[in-house]
């Protein structure tokens, strides 16, 4: 019994495996992506709120400090 388990553990891990290193990958994309540009970040404002909200607390925990202000400024010159 525990030699037939064996090669499906295997592939559950694997899986597991590409799973978080897609997650990873993903997250980092995601996080440059919003950190270079600001008009995507005006994007993920309407459409995904809180990941912008994640973006803007893991920014002001390394001590970037006015990113939120600079954006918030700008769209609404922008409006008028």
């Amino acid at each position: 019994m525990a030699q037939t388990m064996e090669p499906v553990a295997k592939k559950i891990f694997k899986g597991v495996l590409v799973a978080e290193l897609l997650g990873v990958f993903g997250a980092y994309f995601l996080f440059n992506k919003m950190n270079t540009s600001q008009d995507f970040r005006q994007t993920m404002s309407k459409k995904f709120p809180f990941i912008l909200e994640v973006y803007y607390k893991s920014t002001e925990k390394s001590r970037m400090y006015g990113v939120r202000e600079q954006d918030q400024e700008k769209w609404l010159n922008s409006k008028n």
